[in-house]
């Protein structure tokens, strides 16, 4: 067991830029950055940093607070969901709720992933917040913990207004904390499908992102429209160990965003590899849980950690690794920060990423520490 000191950290990055000079990709992108998940190294932007409205690839951050709030055991995916008015009365795409229609979190959640339903994600908006206002207060506040500096968030859908607006490289970064919850690939990978099926007010859900099917490997993420911002789309794809993260912004059309999208994912398929390090489910080991239930609880990294080599080149060598747990006193939840895994090039460190514990710990009551002390005596196992 190691023994430790830590300040608790939320998983952070140092972005890499591995690309040399390369080709523009993107001409007629206003914005672009292509970006490998595991690694966080980014292979190719263009303009990553400009503020833009970013249109409907705001409900990357809706999608994201929703799906927290169900792993927190707050909201379940067959919660019943009752449409306000103001729901009900969103412009742009949507489902058509009704005032006062119920329909669960899990088919309002497909709305915004496949449809990019504004009425649903200001309906799920107002239920977990209380109101729109203060869900989007939510966004910036999770944006800003992520260390983004330059994205502003006034609505939870992603119409025009004032002073709403991201860049190309906070969109990449919001894409891939959303990646950790892999259930929102289950949604935003179906490219049809009909809600309220058997009523008359069924509706045909078809996914604005044609990626899905002209591009082999992409299950996600999320396209966006408006008059500001242009066309824009934030694709993922995933070849064997690899998965890319590609965001375009500003487009002239649908059509130029797939193309471009597409060449920047066949460049990074083409010329890059990964070099797995760290697993998420792989367990780094026991450590001591101080009033728990169970004595010792398994650790492991709160996702999987890779660096990313140009292939024909030689692969960097002088990467690796420690890490330090903080002391853990139960109760402790899987998910729960209890630690910062170290990873480092040449003795520098370039990424940190979070540990966690494989399961649950309840905190033990006075009967069990007293029968473990007393089994403890009995094994030899205390010190004096």
């Amino acid at each position: 067991m190691k023994k430790i000191l830590i300040s608790l950290l939320l998983l952070t990055f140092f972005p890499i830029k591995v690309m040399a000079t390369e080709p523009n990709l993107t001409p007629k992108a206003k914005a672009a950055i292509l970006m490998e998940y595991s690694s966080g190294e980014i292979i190719y932007e263009k303009n990553a940093h400009d503020k833009i409205a970013p249109a409907s690839m705001t409900k990357l951050v809706t999608m994201l607070l929703i799906l927290e709030e169900i792993e927190k055991g707050t909201l379940t995916w067959d919660e019943q969901v009752k449409a306000s008015a103001e729901a009900s009365g969103m412009g742009g795409t949507q489902i058509f709720l009704e005032t006062g229609e119920l329909m669960s979190v899990k088919d309002m959640f497909k709305g915004i992933a496949v449809a990019s339903a504004n009425d649903a994600a200001v309906a799920l908006a107002e239920r977990v917040a209380g109101t729109e206002q203060a869900f989007v207060a939510k966004m910036n506040e999770r944006v800003k913990a992520m260390g983004l500096k330059n994205t502003s968030f006034k609505n939870s859908h992603g119409l025009d207004e004032k002073e709403h607006y991201s860049t190309a490289y906070d969109i990449a970064m919001m894409a891939k904390e959303l990646l950790k919850h892999e259930k929102v690939l289950e949604f935003t990978s179906i490219y049809e499908e009909y809600l309220r099926q058997n009523t008359d007010r069924k509706v045909w859900l078809v996914n604005s992102n044609k990626l899905l099917r002209l591009y082999k490997g992409v299950d996600g993420l999320k396209t966006g429209f408006t008059d500001a911002a242009g066309s824009c789309l934030t694709a993922t794809a995933k070849r064997n160990d690899m998965r890319l993260i590609a965001v375009v912004m500003g487009e002239t059309d649908a059509a130029v965003r797939n193309e471009e999208a597409m060449k920047m994912l066949d460049y990074g398929f083409n010329q890059y590899e990964v070099q797995p390090l760290i697993t998420r489910n792989s367990s780094l080991g026991k450590v001591e849980v101080v009033k728990g239930r169970d004595k010792y609880v398994e650790i492991m990294a709160t996702e999987d950690a890779a660096i990313l080599n140009k292939r024909g080149e030689a692969k960097r060598t002088n990467i690796s690794y420690d890490y330090k747990i903080s002391k853990i006193v139960a109760p402790v939840k899987k998910g729960d920060v209890v630690g910062t895994i170290f990873i480092k090039e040449n003795g520098k460190v370039i990424k940190q990423v979070s540990i966690t514990v494989t399961k649950d710990v309840e905190k033990a009551n006075i009967f069990h520490l007293y029968f473990r002390y007393l089994k403890d005596i009995i094994s030899g196992d205390l010190n004096f």
